[in-house]
């Protein structure tokens, strides 16, 4: 019976692996390679359903070993801030530069799609990526478990966290963000800037103390 129950699944997702590739070859024979077109309802659903059954069912059933706690949310929103926000926005609704210009666009990840993936699938797919999806492993390449699969599990909490975020919480990932080249210049001039007018009042308080020296004599 277990036999029977391997084949059909392995058949199953063949079949569907099967489908999503000829849906991809007539994709790419009527459109070419170009990511800019919407990818077909058809293909997003196959491309989920491939996704599913090729993640190894033990991994699916993984339960999140991090306590759901204060510390561990802090810790995945800025994890989140600061390595995936650039794709994902720090909403997770994809809207960004990068997340619009995916294929297949980056998810909202706030909606049931992602929502209703268990811990472990989602903890795989963060440690793993997905092919031609732009979707990077994350994971050790050693493949050792430690602190970073730890950073991965907190991370599940806040994808978790993601339909109820606040505005604070918003505006605390925001000091998280990767900072642009045109940022860091700007806030290096703010600091010279500022830096040179201490120095000035400094200066001018040296010389009012040498004055007053003087008119005192």
């Amino acid at each position: 019976m277990a036999m029977k129950r391997v084949s059909r699944v392995l058949i199953g997702a063949l079949a569907v692996v099967g489908a999503l590739a000829l849906c991809a070859a007539l994709g790419f024979a009527l459109v070419g390679v170009s990511a800019r077109p919407e990818p077909p309802a058809l293909e997003a659903k196959l491309a989920r359903a491939a996704r599913h059954l090729l993640i190894p069912r033990a991994a699916r059933a993984r339960a999140n070993p991090q306590p759901a706690n204060a510390e561990a949310i802090e810790e995945g929103m800025e994890h989140w801030a600061d390595h995936c926000a650039i794709c994902h926005g720090n909403d997770g609704k994809g809207d960004t530069a990068i997340g619009r210009g995916l294929y297949p666009r980056a998810p909202d990840m706030t909606l049931a799609a992602t929502q209703e993936l268990s811990d472990g699938e989602l903890f795989w797919i963060i440690e793993n990526g997905v092919k031609l999806t732009g979707m990077p492993a994350w994971g050790s390449s050693s493949g050792e478990e430690g602190e970073e699969e730890e950073e991965s599990w907190d991370l599940v909490h806040f994808i978790r966290r993601l339909p109820r975020l606040t505005a604070g919480e918003l505006d605390e990932m925001r000091r998280h963000n990767p900072s642009s080249r045109e940022e860091i210049e700007r806030e290096r001039e703010i600091e010279d800037f500022l830096a040179g007018d201490r120095e000035s009042r400094h200066s001018s308080g040296k010389k009012h103390r040498s004055d007053d020296k003087k008119h005192r004599h």
